[in-house]
C-alpha cells in the first residue's frame, strides 16, 4: 500500500470524488500532518505552529460543518500505533459529519470555506480524506 499525503485534490480525485452516487449522511476521516511552522505566504504569523494555525481553520470550519446540519464527532492527537507500519504517524485525526455529498461540495465551494484555507494550507503539510459510510445500526 502506497500512502502519499497530500495538501489539495487533483482534478481527477475530485471528478471520481463529487461523481460518484450521492447515498446520503457520511463521515470523513481525516489524517492530519502538520508543518513544524505556519507557511502563510505574507510572512504573517511566523511563530505559530502548523498545528496552531490549523486549529484556527478547524474553528472556522466546525461552524460551516454545523451550519450544513453535519457535526464534528472527534478531534484528537495521534499517540501511537497498535498495528501495522507507516513510514511516520500523522499528528491527528477528526472524524466530520455531513448530511450528503451535495453538502459537502456546497461547502467546499463556498466563499465562506475560501476565506478559511489560508489556515488550512499554512499549517497542514498533508492530509488523508477518507469518505465512510455509516454501518448498520449507526
Amino acid at each position: 500500500m502506497n500512502v502519499v499525503n497530500s495538501v489539495f485534490p487533483g482534478p481527477d480525485q475530485i471528478a471520481a470524488f463529487f461523481g460518484a452516487p450521492e447515498d446520503g449522511p457520511f463521515v470523513m476521516v481525516n489524517l492530519l500532518k502538520f508543518k513544524d511552522r505556519a507557511e502563510y505566504p505574507d510572512g504573517s504569523d511566523a511563530h505559530l505552529t502548523g498545528r496552531e494555525a490549523y486549529a484556527r481553520y478547524g474553528e472556522a470550519v466546525s461552524k460551516l460543518v454545523e451550519g450544513l446540519g453535519g457535526r464534528i464527532r472527534y478531534s484528537g492527537a495521534v499517540t501511537g500505533l497498535l498495528l501495522g507500519e507507516v513510514e511516520e504517524l500523522w499528528d491527528a485525526v477528526a472524524l466530520a459529519e455531513y448530511p450528503s455529498l451535495a453538502a459537502f461540495q456546497a461547502m467546499a465551494m463556498s466563499p465562506e470555506m475560501h476565506a478559511i484555507e489560508h489556515h488550512r494550507k499554512a499549517g497542514l503539510a498533508g492530509q488523508l480524506n477518507i469518505r465512510t459510510r455509516p454501518g448498520p445500526g449507526f
